[in-house]
């Protein structure tokens, strides 16, 4: 089998997982009230509630909070389609990986310009 299917199909499952979980991660790291995508995805969200503090991710828009999401996915296509020659699960591990990691910084550079 050539390296290509193989590429193609590890950033088809790191990105899926990416796209799954987000919002999870989401809520997760700014405790906004957001949940699974199956529970109600962001209607409970603080960007609904006047006079808090609104979640970084959330508070511009959608197309604001699918920066960081294209970031993750972008570091994930990366490391899926390297040209390194590494072993299949490795290269699952590491696109996988990449989600919570640069989701971490990108979180935290948030909290940070934000003030949140």
């Amino acid at each position: 089998m050539s390296s290509r299917p193989v590429q193609v199909v590890t950033f088809a499952l790191a990105a899926t997982l990416t796209s799954v979980f987000f919002i999870n991660f989401c809520a997760t790291v700014f405790r906004c009230g957001c949940v699974s995508l199956w529970s109600g995805a962001d209607t409970h969200c603080n960007v609904h509630i006047q006079g808090v503090k609104h979640c970084p991710w959330c508070s511009n828009g959608l197309a604001a909070s699918m920066v960081p999401y294209l970031i993750m996915v972008a570091v994930q296509a990366a490391i899926s389609f390297s040209p390194r020659p590494v072993s299949p699960v490795i290269r699952f591990v590491a696109a996988a990986a990449a989600f919570p990691v640069v989701g971490a910084v990108l979180a935290a550079i948030y909290q940070w310009a934000s003030g949140y």
